[in-house]
Order: structure tokens, then sequence, then C-alpha cells
């Protein structure tokens, strides 16, 4: 059988858990607050390409803006 600890001993192990603990929640924190910005620029991202897709959708919707000239303006000069 182990001998029971003396109450100095265990509240250092109960000071080394508590520090221990305190690095895991400092850490944890350090973690969230990486994943919270990255969504933010995700969230960026998605609005942006948002608002491009329906400006696009836009331009398709307006066959004057869609034709804008013969397809044979857009050929390259050696053709």
């Amino acid at each position: 059988m182990t001998p029971r600890p003396t109450p100095q001993e265990a509240s250092h192990r109960s000071a080394e858990r508590m520090t221990a603990l305190e690095i895991k929640a400092s850490f944890t924190e350090d973690l969230l607050d990486k994943l919270d910005q990255a969504v933010i620029r995700q969230q960026a991202q998605i609005d942006a390409l948002i608002r491009e897709l329906l400006h696009l959708r836009q331009q398709l919707g307006n066959p004057e803006q869609v034709a804008r000239g013969n397809l044979r303006d857009d050929l390259p000069p050696h053709y």
C-alpha cells in the first residue's frame, strides 16, 4: 500500500494541477481567438463572393452588357 501524502505534498500536487489547468485554459482561449478570426475572414470572403455572384447574375440578365460586339473582334491578330 502506498502511504498517504502529507498535507504539504497534497497542496503541492493541487497547485501543480491548477497550474496545468490554467496553462491549458490559456492555450484554449488563444486557439478560440484564432478560430474566431478565421471565421470572421471567411465570412468576409463569402460576403464578397456573394456580391460578385449577384453582379455577374445582373450582367447575364442584361443582354446589352453581355453582347458587346462581334466575336471576330475578340480573335487574336494572327487569325
